[in-house]
């Protein structure tokens, strides 16, 4: 099924939209702050969002980084609750991936959602390494 939606590069505008979607969706601790939510727009040099131009709204946003040559990471994908199953989430991370084959993409990811990426050819993976933060 299509997304229906726009995948696009996120614009300040949107930001209201983005911290709503956030908040709603598990991501309150870290967008409750204005420091801490704008420190996460900042910081997240791959920003894009999924504009339903019918419900004119923001109905998904995907953050990460990458260098653009090896390395890649995606720290968030959100999806509103009215919009899943749709393929917003798919069409976030084909986006932000793209088509270069030389980056290896990491995530973190909960067991629930695992199947999701392995769809999208993410691997379950023994070299990762995480030093958790308090949140």
């Amino acid at each position: 099924m299509s997304s229906a939606c726009t995948i696009r590069p996120f614009a300040p505008p949107d930001a209201d939209a983005v911290r709503r979607l956030l908040a709603a969706n598990g991501w309150a601790s870290r967008v409750e702050s204005d420091e801490d939510f704008a420190a996460t727009l900042k910081h997240a040099q791959l920003k894009l969002v999924a504009w339903d131009a019918e419900a004119a709204c923001v109905a998904g946003f995907l953050g990460g980084f990458s260098d653009g040559v090896a390395n890649g990471f995606i720290s968030m994908v959100v999806v509103a609750a009215s919009h899943r199953g749709r393929g917003i989430g798919r069409d976030l991370v084909r986006a932000a991936i793209g088509t270069d084959e030389r980056i290896t993409w990491v995530l973190r990811s909960r067991e629930a959602v695992g199947g999701f990426y392995e769809a999208l050819g993410f691997r379950r993976s023994e070299v990762a390494m995480e030093r958790k933060g308090r949140h």
